[in-house]
């Protein structure tokens, strides 16, 4: 029997690649001879760099970067098994957890750190970047990322405007001919499941800048700042980026990677799985298991499992999810490709402990699945059918 292992994380307890490992074990201590593949996924957001690099067989890489309010940082990232392609979490160097609460203002924060990891890929001789771009403390447009990469934002008197979202309100001139000449060698493409616009009722402002600090005054002056930044890029670039779908992901950082770096956007689950080769690897399997934390109403949108279902659907292999809890009907999960789901409590237990065993949870749940598979196996034997 050919097996896909292709889990989420286990939000809190368990990363994708330990979860991985734990249904292995699973699978072997009942079906030893079992041929397993395991492609720990992510949806494009936090836990994206370390699926990718751990399902291709990649390495790990830190850069000192600048953070969100201009403090070194140590950023993670990483480098797939192609030795060609970057895999970077705009989180690690912007994120919104490296802002403590009383210090979240949008209008000083700045995605330079992501530029210089960019950059640190460029340096390591990558040609191909993946970048994740949610959970971000900016709302600059990606800005502070064009400037580390050599980009002249200037005022008025051509001096550098500065970073932060305020300082765009005060750009007049974007010069890019001293950008890193290495990146027109560089395909970019961007992980993300917001298709929000820069500006407007719906853009990066008024829907994200509140849970970044920004006061309704702050949310005023960055949404005006990034429409006259908007028509900037559009004058010296010759990119509309102002309503485009995506380009207000992460402050507005989707508009400034499809302005300087000519990136495509993608949904952030779709990119994951086409970068580990999943519909490659099914058209061996004969079974799926996959995984995370919950499975509920939002699993349907932009979720690993979603995207698992979909495309083993396509292929006729059918899918086994294991979650901490399942919160949706046989229907349900038949919509999402998935032929059942089996939740990893086997009791009464609180959620610290549930937790903290959490491998040994999934490990054992895995386990009852392969017995009733083989149950099943060879109830159709005795029927004279074949059951998959």
């Amino acid at each position: 029997m050919n097996i896909i292992i292709a889990p989420d994380s286990f939000k809190g307890s368990l990363s994708a690649a330990e979860a991985t490992e734990a249904i292995r074990q699973g699978i072997r201590a009942v079906l030893p001879e079992a041929e397993t593949v395991g492609l720990p996924l992510a949806d494009g957001g936090e836990g994206t760099v370390e699926a990718l690099v751990s399902a291709t067989h990649g390495r790990f890489m830190t850069t000192k970067v600048t953070g969100p309010l201009g403090e070194p940082v140590e950023a993670r990232w990483g480098i797939l098994g192609d030795d060609v392609t970057a895999v970077i979490e705009m989180a690690a160097a912007c994120g919104l957890p490296l802002v403590p609460a009383e210090k979240r203002n949008p209008l000083i924060t700045t995605t330079y750190g992501t530029g210089e990891l960019i950059r640190a890929a460029l340096g390591a001789g990558c040609t191909k970047l993946v970048i994740g771009i949610g959970g971000s403390a900016t709302n600059d447009g990606g800005a502070g990322m064009a400037q580390a990469l050599g980009a002249e934002l200037l005022d008025a008197d051509g001096r550098p405007i500065g970073r932060g979202g305020e300082a765009l309100a005060r750009l007049e001139k974007i010069r890019t001919e001293h950008m890193d000449e290495r990146l027109s060698r560089l395909q970019v493409k961007v992980a993300s499941d917001v298709s929000n616009p820069l500006c407007g009722p719906e853009g990066a402002s008024a829907i994200y800048g509140p849970q970044k600090g920004a006061t309704p005054e702050m949310v005023e002056l960055l949404e005006g700042a990034l429409a006259h930044y908007a028509e900037i890029i559009e004058r010296d670039l010759g990119i509309e980026v102002k309503d485009l779908a995506g380009a207000g992901a992460a402050g507005g950082l989707g508009a400034g990677l499809m302005a300087f770096l000519n990136a495509e956007m993608h949904r952030g689950v779709a990119l994951v799985l086409e970068t580990v080769g999943f519909e490659e690897y099914l058209a061996a399997a004969d079974l799926v298991i996959t995984g995370e934390g919950k499975i509920d109403f939002q699993t349907g949108f932009g979720k690993a499992l979603a995207g698992v279902g979909a495309l083993a659907k396509k292929h006729r292999v059918p899918v086994v999810a294991i979650a901490g809890a399942v919160e949706v009907g046989p229907e349900e999960l038949s919509d999402l490709g998935i032929s059942a789901a089996v939740a990893a409590l086997s009791g009464p237990m609180g959620e610290a402990e549930a937790m903290a065993r959490a491998a040994e949870l999934v490990q054992e749940t895995t386990e009852r699945i392969m017995r009733l598979l083989l149950l099943g196996e060879k109830i159709g034997r005795q029927m004279g059918g074949e059951v998959r």
